[in-house]
């Protein structure tokens, strides 16, 4: 890969890294978005984006559970559903126009995601079939795209009033933890198409998730940043989708 286009996804990962764990997510769709920027093969962006999200997932998940924001009760059922259609979707290679297609789309959820600001006054326990079988749904399309399937979780828990903004972040970190564990599971293989300059990426979005876990658990939100990024995934996902 060219040098130029290396040191431009590691800053690119950071911001995303930064941002994401802010809202208890790891930031896949944010490093698919950069991928297919710089027009990175497509069998390269699936286990790239896993990898880096294990990273950030694992570090959201410790920090918003220190911080009071994880519910044990309202992640399981998800989970439940999630894990095995999640290694199911990993072992699944798609054809690359439908690959790209696929996150195209995902892009443009997570981009509405980014851009809503749902506050809720009470909340409600889901059912625990709908939360199964929700999640097994989102645990297939994580596994498909390579992502944690985080925008869609929680988008959802949000709108149905299932839980809070920061309890929210809590579970989709643990959610994403799971499901990218689950299809970098189902599919070993694809880490023999793992890029060299991981590492480096590796490292921006460790030093990236630090931080925005930190601002989202504890501190401030960054709605206007969250904003500009959904415009960036919006151009992202029209890129991969018509392309």
């Amino acid at each position: 890969m060219l040098e130029h286009s290396t040191t431009w996804l590691a800053i690119a990962f950071f911001v995303a890294a930064v941002l994401y764990s802010s809202v208890g997510h790891a930031g896949a769709s944010g490093y698919l978005a950069g991928m297919a920027f710089v027009g990175m093969a497509t069998p390269m962006m699936r286990p790239t984006a896993l990898v880096l999200n294990l990273l950030v997932a694992s570090i959201a998940t410790i920090r918003f559970s220190r911080a009071g924001f994880f519910s044990w009760p309202l992640f399981w059922p998800f989970a439940l559903g999630s894990i095995p259609l999640a290694y199911i979707g990993g072992a699944i290679t798609l054809p690359g126009h439908w690959y790209r297609t696929l996150v195209g789309l995902v892009l443009w959820t997570a981009a509405l995601r980014l851009w809503l600001d749902v506050r809720l006054v009470t909340t409600h326990a889901p059912p625990r079939v709908a939360a199964v079988l929700s999640g097994s749904a989102i645990g297939l399309l994580a596994g498909l795209t390579g992502t944690g399937g985080g925008v869609f979780l929680s988008p959802l828990l949000l709108f149905m009033g299932w839980a809070q903004a920061r309890e929210t972040g809590g579970v989709s970190a643990a959610f994403i933890l799971v499901n990218s564990l689950a299809g970098l599971a189902g599919n070993p293989a694809s880490l023999g198409n793992l890029p060299p300059e991981l590492p480096l990426w590796g490292g921006a979005v460790f030093v990236g998730g630090l931080i925005g876990a930190e601002l989202g658990s504890r501190r401030i939100g960054t709605p206007a940043f969250r904003r500009l990024l959904g415009l960036v995934l919006l151009i992202a996902g029209a890129k991969l989708v018509f392309s």
